[in-house]
């Protein structure tokens, strides 16, 4: 992991083009608002054009809800990437979901607490991924009020969120005995779209797997280059559907710029279609509050 924070902070420390314009995002909803911590998140701007978020000890999902009339039932939870020492909350979490809404996926951009950060009370296996499930068992328990299919609510993570996501894949459970309304609901990620994941290489494959959206550059670290192949090839040998992108002039943490080569800016394109085909696109089972 050390390695990855210091390949990711030299790739980043390129500046990124200034006419992207900031996003706002709707209002953050906190996964335990009755455990808010007074402790405030840090916020810097890289190149004029993207805002990295630290010090998280509230987390949160910020909700992009497509407009009922394209609105196709499926969500994604999208956990933004940073080594687990900040979020790139732009490119890899507001951008995106920007354009999922508006093809009709609804998208919750995920503010997990970081364990790599310098100090920090936290760790992946015990905190981010407990925020990641329940982000998902929020989502689900406002189904109903979102217009969202319960069986189409999955996961996308980039760089270390992709290492999040992927541990949601893999350990999960379908709801818990309890009376807090959101824990009752299932954590298992119906799909998972891993975005130059970090740090899977020992990521077990399930019977009960979702199905998987791989997606990388070639001029990577080989670490994580190259380990995408790799787990694509423990899906498919487990008969688990699978589908993997590595583009040759796309190196790490390309995400969602307006600068991004001819060819890898296509890639939420590719996703669009994968999701299709995967049949998490259709109207069944929503209902709408009334």
């Amino acid at each position: 992991m050390k390695k990855l924070v210091k390949i990711f902070k030299g790739l980043s420390s390129r500046l990124f083009p200034e006419d992207y314009s900031f996003i706002q995002p709707p209002e953050e909803i906190l996964l335990w608002p009755e455990k808010r911590s007074p402790k405030k998140e840090k916020l810097r701007i890289v190149g004029g054009a993207l805002r990295v978020v630290s010090n998280i000890h509230n987390p949160s999902i910020t909700p992009f809800l497509p407009d009922p009339s394209v609105a196709t039932g499926a969500a994604v939870i999208i956990a933004p990437g940073g080594s687990h020492t900040e979020l790139w909350i732009d490119h890899e979490g507001y951008h995106v979901a920007e354009w999922l809404r508006e093809k009709g996926v609804a998208a919750f951009v995920l503010k997990y607490r970081l364990a790599n950060e310098p100090g920090s009370p936290y760790t992946v296996d015990e905190h981010a991924l407990c925020d990641m499930q329940r982000a998902i068992r929020l989502v689900r328990s406002m189904a109903r009020k979102w217009g969202l299919n319960k069986s189409a609510v999955g996961v996308m993570g980039f760089s270390a969120g992709g290492e999040l996501a992927a541990l949601a894949a893999s350990r999960f459970d379908f709801g818990k005995s309890t009376e807090d309304k959101i824990d009752i609901e299932s954590s298992y990620p119906n799909f998972q779209a891993l975005i130059y994941p970090a740090g899977i290489d020992q990521l077990k494959v399930l019977k009960n797997s979702p199905p998987l959206f791989l997606l990388g550059g070639w001029l990577d670290d080989p670490e994580i280059s190259e380990g995408i192949s790799k787990i694509y090839l423990k899906y498919k040998r487990a008969g688990i559907f699978a589908e993997m992108y590595i583009y040759a002039d796309a190196g790490h943490g390309f995400g969602v710029r307006k600068n991004d080569p001819a060819a890898v800016s296509k890639w939420p394109l590719r996703f669009e279609e994968w999701l299709g085909r995967c049949a998490f696109l259709r109207k069944k089972e929503m209902l709408v509050e009334q």
